[in-house]
């Protein structure tokens, strides 16, 4: 089969397109014949060995969320997806046996059918991302009618953590730069405010008592706690866990709890179902492009998700 890995560390251009051998679901998995695999932060990571595991053999493939069709199911597997069906997952990936791949094997708890009304390329930017920030909003544990700000507003699990937290009945204070003003206020925002150093002090302009928590996809870290009330949480994707002033607590987390969260996944796709999530696509790229997708994210100012197909 094909996949998109490489075999040392490097830039983008250590990527290339590679042959290995298909692999087979075992009990309680399926295999999906992959059609779009996300470009994420992390592969990138991956691609440099900062975020490897130490036991990964080369060749590495990254990727962590993907979306095809079910072509296999392992033996003794209960499950209610069928051979054939559409479906999207979130790929337990330590940099060897990622979602780069025209055939991948997950667990069945890391995969649902996939929206109806989506293509692969747009389902596809849901599960890791969407994850990640229904994990940001679980962790906060606020309830409906509290005020959570977001900051990166404008991207993938910022973008998501907008409309997850109107959905759990959130007042919405998000940063956004002057371009993006638009695009945040019809993802639901209530109060849009200019992106930067500065955001936390405008927050307080707007919110004076402070928010009650805060989702913190720009990773301002410390500087994020001017914004959150005395007692609130700001929740890092990042790892920051930096001092908590005016009992204010930094909560680090890491999709990968939430990696065989069936429920939670099925959920996300209902919500797209119902319009309350809406699924961003930046760009799509054969999978043969993939070091120009790395070089495009590597550059920032990326809104949505770019998507390697195969």
């Amino acid at each position: 089969m094909k996949a998109v890995g490489f075999t040392e560390s490097g830039g983008p251009e250590v990527l290339q397109v590679l042959e290995l051998p298909a692999p087979d679901a075992g009990p309680g998995e399926v295999r999906i014949r992959v059609h779009a695999a996300t470009v994420n932060a992390v592969d990138a990571l991956q691609r440099s060995g900062v975020a490897r595991s130490p036991d990964a053999q080369p060749p590495f493939v990254p990727g962590m969320e993907a979306a095809g069709v079910v072509d296999q199911i392992g033996t003794g597997t209960n499950t209610d997806l069928r051979v054939g069906d559409r479906v999207m997952a979130i790929v337990l990936s330590s940099g060897s046996h990622g979602a780069y791949a025209e055939q991948i094997v997950v667990s069945v708890e890391s995969v649902v059918r996939a929206p109806d009304a989506t293509t692969d390329v747009q389902a596809a930017t849901l599960p890791m991302n969407g994850l990640t920030a229904r994990l940001a909003l679980d962790t906060l544990r606020l309830e409906p009618g509290r005020t959570v700000a977001i900051t990166g507003a404008a991207g993938a699990v910022g973008g998501y953590a907008v409309q997850l937290a109107k959905a759990d009945g959130l007042r919405v204070v998000a940063d956004a730069s002057e371009q993006d003003e638009a695009l945040i206020k019809e993802l639901g925002a209530d109060v849009v405010l200019r992106r930067g150093a500065e955001y936390p002090g405008r927050v307080r302009a707007e919110v004076p008592e402070g928010v009650d928590g805060l989702v913190d996809a720009a990773s301002l870290g410390a500087l994020a706690a001017r914004a959150v009330r005395d007692g609130g949480r700001v929740v890092t994707l990042l790892g920051y866990d930096g001092p908590g002033e005016r009992d204010i607590a930094f909560e680090p987390i890491v999709v990968f709890r939430y990696t065989r969260e069936r429920a939670k996944l099925d959920r996300l796709r209902q919500q797209v179902e119902d319009g309350l999530i809406t699924l961003r696509v930046a760009r799509s790229f054969p999978a043969e492009q993939a070091t120009q997708a790395h070089r495009l994210l590597a550059a920032g100012g990326v809104r949505g998700r770019l998507v390697l197909t195969f």
